[in-house]
């Protein structure tokens, strides 16, 4: 024993660890170094190809960046005592926005609540099938929700209807996600003291898991509902309806019009602001930070 501990001390094993351990940085050092050059190949064949394609060149139009801002704010400047009442005109588009978002949050968190129970270890109902569930959310969040929106917009025609089940579908896939990692976090006690009683999947899910992930759920749910404004406003320039869609046709408009353009803007904006704070401050009560 004390032969074997002093050879694998010794100076020459020591210097052929060092030499090995030196070996394998170099080869690291290699292969990412290799894989930065190969990065800054694609990025710069990607971006020659992109401005090769693009109308007027990327370097041409660099220089114009700030000249449609400034012209809107040109505008809206001329007409700054219009923009209250283009405030109130388009209030109402704004509420079927927050309306979208809402019902959609909703809608899309209810669905995510049963694949994320679903498809978490330990407590999903058909263990064999977890994976399949998880292949499913994987492949809701990433279909966009504009992709999802054009199919529909096609199918049923315009309105707010496509742009709900396009979010809701994109929805339940990102918050399932979320939910079966705080779902796999949770005390299993509960579920099996039921389970010792009888008591039903059903039962044990809701008795024994939702008291002890409602809050994060929750949160979750309210900063996706943040999330699902914005991409409701989106929508609507896809006629998914909205003030999206009034942004839409106040862009294509053009000069005249502009001070509808920084009135939907501020609106966007204060709205956005509204719900981040609101949000925010529940969030961390249900999380206990407050």
């Amino acid at each position: 024993m004390a032969d074997t501990t002093l050879n694998q001390g010794s100076p020459e094993v020591t210097a052929e660890i060092r030499d090995a351990y030196m070996a394998m940085t170099r080869t690291k050092r290699m292969y990412g170094g290799i894989m930065l050059v190969v990065f800054i190949a694609l990025m710069v064949s990607g971006f020659m190809l992109a401005d090769s394609r693009n109308a007027g060149g990327f370097w041409n139009g660099i220089l114009n960046i700030f000249q449609f801002p400034g012209e809107v704010l040109a505008e809206a400047s001329a007409k700054a005592a219009n923009l209250p009442a283009l405030m109130v005109k388009f209030f109402p588009s704004l509420l079927e926005t927050i309306n979208i978002a809402a019902a959609s949050t909703l809608v899309g968190g209810l669905i995510a609540i049963v694949l994320s129970l679903l498809s978490t270890r330990g407590l999903a109902r058909f263990p064999a099938l977890i994976g399949l569930f998880r292949r499913m959310m994987d492949i809701m969040r990433a279909v966009p929700e504009i992709v999802i929106a054009l199919v529909l917009i096609f199918i049923l025609g315009g309105g707010p209807v496509p742009a709900m089940i396009a979010i809701a579908f994109h929805t339940a896939g990102a918050l399932g996600k979320l939910f079966s990692e705080v779902n796999e976090n949770a005390d299993l006690k509960p579920v099996e003291g039921l389970a010792s009683v009888g008591a039903n999947w059903s039962q044990r899910m809701l008795l024994g898991v939702v008291p002890q992930v409602a809050p994060n759920w929750l949160s979750y749910a309210l900063l996706r509902f943040e999330i699902n404004i914005r991409a409701s406003a989106i929508l609507g320039f896809v006629g998914s309806g909205g003030i999206g869609y009034d942004l839409k046709n106040a862009f294509s408009w053009g000069q005249g019009r502009y001070d509808e353009v920084a009135a939907i803007f501020i609106l966007l904006f204060l709205t956005i602001v509204f719900f981040d704070q609101l949000s925010s401050h529940y969030r961390n009560k249900l999380v206990g930070k407050v």
